[in-house]
């Protein structure tokens, strides 16, 4: 008989994860933040080169016979809320499954649970706040730290981000890891060292971290700081050394949106990865007017491992796909 048929959760575990949940929910209706329930299959994907999504075939075939077109479980419901956001939703929040492939560890499950929200009218710095203040909800008292991307990788290695020399950057790389770093981007070069040399020195408690180099923009905006680099408006935030969100101050320029999707399809075939079309409803979207707003996405189940002081993911779900 197999011996993995129970939940890797404990019953104790489960009902404090329904509560959190709840407080969740409830953290956001005492703001007025309208839950939206948005799908999980979709016609399109993201482009990232970094995210790979779970496909399938066209589930509905007698409606299109093109039944080879690929279907997507969805890495986030951020495109759909988005097209939310140029209707006219106002605020909103999502707290449901998302799904990635190839993501499998003590950290990681192809399915997981997604809390995502989106604040009008706000930047980063105001959406951070509120990243405090949810957390604080749940930790009372938690020390809080925000610093920028660049004065951690000044105080720790010594070096600005946003302004080495690529080839300097894959030297390091290739020392933090391997000789196969000696050809990678800069943007994964620079996730590699923050990774390995950077993130296991943040200090206990909340740390949100923004200001990240324009290589690693994403769906965010970018500017110039005060020293005149050329950064992204975007933050991430580590609870105990743990990354738990990624927020940013959202692209509104469509044009700009086209671009950034073009250059991820070139990155993806230089990796000889498999092409991704751009979505064409979320440019619609944002060509019809998205509004100027601040979004954040965070992962709930590391969230919950945080208050649990789980070693393992499997440890505060019910079935990780280990027991599936």
């Amino acid at each position: 008989m197999l011996k993995q048929w129970q939940p890797g959760a404990s019953l104790a575990t489960l009902r404090q994860r329904s509560r959190v949940l709840a407080q969740l929910r409830d953290f956001f209706q005492q703001r007025q933040v309208m839950e939206v329930d948005v799908p999980l299959l979709s016609r399109a994907t993201v482009t990232d080169l970094n995210i790979d999504s779970i496909h399938t075939i066209n589930p509905n075939p007698s409606a299109n016979p093109r039944t080879s077109d690929p279907a997507y479980l969805q890495t986030s419901p951020e495109y759909f809320m988005k097209r939310l956001l140029a209707s006219g939703s106002g605020d909103i929040y999502s707290l449901g499954k998302a799904f990635r492939s190839a993501e499998s560890g003590h950290r990681h499950n192809p399915e997981f649970t997604m809390l995502e929200w989106y604040r009008c009218g706000w930047d980063e710095h105001q959406l951070m706040d509120e990243v405090v203040e949810l957390v604080a909800t749940l930790v009372p008292d938690i020390a809080v730290r925000r610093c920028s991307y660049g004065d951690l990788f000044i105080q720790h290695l010594e070096v600005d981000p946003h302004r080495i020399e690529l080839v300097e950057l894959q030297s390091m790389a290739v020392s933090a890891s391997s000789e196969a770093w000696a050809h990678e981007t800069r943007g994964n070069c620079l996730d590699l060292l923050f990774t390995v040399l950077i993130e296991p020195r943040l200090e206990e408690g909340l740390v949100l971290v923004y200001d990240y180099p324009s290589c690693q923009s994403a769906l965010a905006q970018c500017a110039e700081d005060s020293q005149g680099r050329r950064i992204s408006r975007r933050f991430e935030a580590f609870l105990n050394r743990v990354e738990l969100a990624n927020g940013y101050c959202e692209l509104t320029d469509v044009a700009e949106q086209t671009a950034r999707f073009a250059e991820d399809q070139r990155l993806r075939q230089q990796s000889g990865k498999a092409a991704i079309a751009a979505d064409q409803h979320l440019l619609a979207a944002m060509q019809a007017g998205l509004p100027d707003s601040a979004g954040v996405a965070m992962g709930v189940d590391r969230l919950i491992m945080q208050l649990q002081g789980a070693d393992s993911i499997d440890q505060v779900m019910p079935f990780s796909w280990d027991r599936c």
